[in-house]
């Protein structure tokens, strides 16, 4: 069952047929002919995964699989967790004084298409399917990217009061706020119509005009028909604004527990395929507005499909790295990858509520870098060529030396039609000097590999 899946080792290889027995079959009679290549294959956490056109994870990928930051002893993420899961143990206990809200951390990053977008009525059109913002497995499954793709299995399972904390993958530009595996903490709670109307019995969960009948999963509508920030046509008024007062109540609560009791924050309108009405909490930070959550009223599609048909429920998500940037001024967010005695020793989970500043450990200094390269005829920049699947091989040559891309300029030539791009690299390593000769060597790797990879013409 879901429950008991456990993020273990990765290990990723490529299989392709018996090449040894074709041989030998090529070199004498024509008795039988040679089988076709096996379609190759990827090993992940200990599945083995047929691969197709949708493949895009990378092996510098794959290797963040199991290393789950959020979970290791005295890391910042690992501080984040603990002090959102202790406050929601502590905001909601049943008779006896015990948590109602349970927790699980060690779910298995890989899901399907289904989790990931259908079940969560993501629109077929919608940006964040596609090849360049997601690392698919194959056309099936992918990386997770977010959380909330464990929803529905977890609410069909039982559950109505339920924390989802994990690494999710997105395909993202390079910079000291982005990366391509981060954390997030999602949460769910499920009540019914006694739990809500505890106090006002006579009020309803539902319009009597609803039918109640079982929303169709295929059918999932644009982001246009979800828009009313109001409710959704199922819901009364009463339970909308009951439900949202709770949820906001709670959270609220969360970002004063997080950020002190006089923090300043407001309420925003925003829209979700999965939630309706939603909203994005901001924080003011340093003289700006800062989101640190987004949340909203479940869509009763989804529950209806997770086999609960006379509840309504809320749902709120949260990045744990967002969150430990502000409140530790950790100002780069390849830290949180580091295994540098000297940035890890600058936090414990003795005091959770003593949280340190950051201090560098040294101020190593830039290398900046220009690529510049001609795509292939008919190709431009987000048709046939995406800067992300740059940014990818990037990483995978020169891995977390590389603090910063820009797509700096593109041209297109006004006789050949031939488009050209230049891409700055920003060099800078966590904890020493790189050389020149060093920097120049592997910007040419990077040089190379664009070529084999993207059959480019080095300007």
């Amino acid at each position: 069952m879901l429950l008991t899946l456990r993020v273990q080792g990765t290990r990723y290889s490529l299989r392709t047929g018996n090449c040894s027995r074709s041989r030998w079959l090529a070199s004498n009679a024509v008795v039988e002919k040679s089988p076709p290549p096996a379609q190759p294959q990827l090993e992940v956490n200990g599945s083995t995964y047929a691969t197709d056109s949708w493949t895009n994870v990378t092996p510098k990928i794959l290797s963040y699989l199991g290393a789950n930051k959020h979970l290791q002893k005295d890391h910042p993420l690992s501080i984040i967790r603990q002090r959102i899961v202790n406050y929601f143990y502590g905001a909601y206990r049943n008779q006896r004084g015990n948590p109602l809200f349970s927790v699980y951390d060690k779910l298995n990053p890989v899901v399907t298409v289904q989790q990931n977008f259908d079940n969560l009525l993501i629109p077929s059109d919608h940006v964040s399917r596609q090849k360049s913002d997601c690392y698919y497995i194959n056309k099936h499954q992918l990386l997770r990217a977010h959380t909330t793709a464990h929803q529905v299995e977890l609410i069909s399972g039982g559950l109505d009061n339920f924390l989802v904390v994990g690494e999710v993958y997105r395909r993202d530009e390079i910079d000291s706020t982005h990366y391509p595996v981060f954390h997030q903490a999602d949460a769910v709670r499920v009540v019914t119509k006694d739990k809500l109307f505890e106090r006002n019995p006579g009020l309803e969960l539902f319009e009597e005009t609803w039918k109640g009948s079982l929303a169709d999963p295929k059918l999932i509508l644009p982001s246009s028909k979800c828009m009313d920030q109001t409710k959704q046509p199922c819901h009364t008024l009463e339970a909308v604004k009951l439900m949202e007062h709770e949820m906001k109540h709670v959270l609220v609560g969360l970002t004063k527990e997080l950020f002190g009791p006089r923090i300043k924050y407001r309420w925003v309108e925003t829209y979700f395929p999965f939630t309706q009405p939603s909203w994005e909490l901001e924080i003011y930070f340093k003289n700006n507005w800062l989101e640190v959550l987004g949340c909203g009223i479940m869509r009763h599609e989804i529950l209806q499909q997770s086999g609960v048909h006379q509840s309504i429920g809320y749902a709120f998500g949260v990045g744990l790295e967002r969150l430990a940037m502000v409140l530790f001024d950790i100002p780069d967010i390849r830290l949180f990858w580091s295994n540098d005695s000297g940035f890890l020793s600058q936090f414990s989970e003795k005091d959770l509520h003593n949280l340190p500043k950051y201090k560098p450990i040294s101020h190593y200094p830039q290398c900046t870098n220009d690529l510049s390269f001609w795509l292939p005829s008919d190709v431009e920049v987000d048709a046939g060529f995406s800067p992300n699947d740059f940014y990818d091989l990037v990483r995978t040559v020169a891995g977390d030396i590389v603090e910063q891309i820009s797509l700096v300029d593109k041209f297109k030539h006004p006789k050949t039609g031939k488009s050209s791009v230049c891409f700055r690299i920003v060099y800078r390593h966590m904890e020493r000097t790189l050389t020149q000769a060093e920097v120049n060597d592997i910007h040419k790797q990077i040089a190379n590999a664009s070529v084999d990879s993207f059959n480019v013409q080095i300007r």
